[in-house]
C-alpha cells in the first residue's frame, strides 16, 4: 500500500513528510507503557520485598518464598488492572465512534473508523502479566541459590541494578527517549525503593519477629 504523504515544494526541491509513522508510535506508546512499566514494577517491587524478608530473616527459603508470592500476586493484580484500564478506554473509544457516526450519518462499522484499531484488553492484560513476571523472575533466580545470607542481598540487588539498566535502556531506545536519562531514574528509583523497604524492616522488624 502506498503511504500517504504530503507533499511540499520549497524551491523546486520537494520533500515528503510521512504521516504513518507518527500513528505507528502512537499506537506502540500503549504496549511499551504495558510492558515497561511491568517489568520494572515486578523487578522492583519482588526484589524490595526480598530485601525487606532478608532484613529480618537470614533464612533463603523466607526470601525465595516471599519473591514466589510477590511475583504471582503482582503478575494477577497488573493483569486485572491492565484489563479493567483498557476495557474502559474501549468502551469509550467504541461510544466516540457510534456518536460520530450517528452525528455524520455515516455507515461505517466501529472498528473501522479512521482505520485505527481498538485497543484489547485481553491482550494489554497478557502482555502487563507476562512483562511483571519477566522483571521479577530476576532477583529470585539471582538469589536462589545461595546459601550466604550476606552474598545473597548483595547478588539480589546486584542483578535488580542490572536488571532495571536493561529495561531502562530497552524503554528509552523503543521511545526514542534519552537513554542515559532514563536509566539513571529507573536505576535511583528501584534504589531507593529497596533501600526504604530494607530500612524500616530492619528497623521495626526485629521488635516483631
Amino acid at each position: 500500500m502506498a503511504l500517504d504523504r504530503t507533499k511540499l515544494s520549497v524551491d523546486g526541491i520537494e520533500s515528503q513528510v510521512p504521516h504513518v509513522e507518527e500513528n505507528d508510535y502512537s499506537q506502540r506508546a500503549q504496549w511499551l507503557r504495558a510492558a515497561v512499566l511491568g517489568a520494572n514494577d515486578g523487578l522492583i517491587s519482588t526484589a524490595s520485598l526480598m530485601m525487606g524478608v532478608g532484613a529480618v530473616k537470614g533464612d533463603a527459603k523466607a526470601m525465595i518464598v516471599s519473591g514466589f508470592a510477590g511475583l504471582v500476586a503482582g503478575a494477577c493484580s497488573m493483569a486485572i488492572g491492565e484489563f479493567v484500564s483498557v476495557y474502559s478506554q474501549l468502551d469509550i473509544e467504541v461510544s466516540q465512534r457510534k456518536r460520530a457516526q450517528q452525528t455524520k450519518g455515516e455507515g461505517e462499522s466501529s472498528d473501522g473508523a479512521g482505520g485505527e484499531r481498538l485497543p484489547s484488553p485481553l491482550q494489554a492484560a497478557a502482555a502487563s502479566a507476562l512483562a511483571f513476571s519477566l522483571g521479577a523472575v530476576v532477583p529470585l533466580l539471582a538469589a536462589g541459590f545461595i546459601s550466604n545470607y550476606r552474598v545473597r542481598l548483595g547478588v539480589a540487588a546486584a542483578a535488580t541494578s542490572a536488571g532495571l539498566v536493561v529495561f531502562g535502556c530497552v524503554g528509552a531506545a523503543l521511545g526514542r527517549a534519552p537513554v542515559g536519562r532514563s536509566c539513571f531514574r529507573v536505576v535511583a528509583g528501584g534504589w531507593l525503593a529497596m533501600a526504604v523497604t530494607y530500612g524500616l524492616m530492619r528497623l521495626f522488624g526485629s521488635s516483631v519477629f
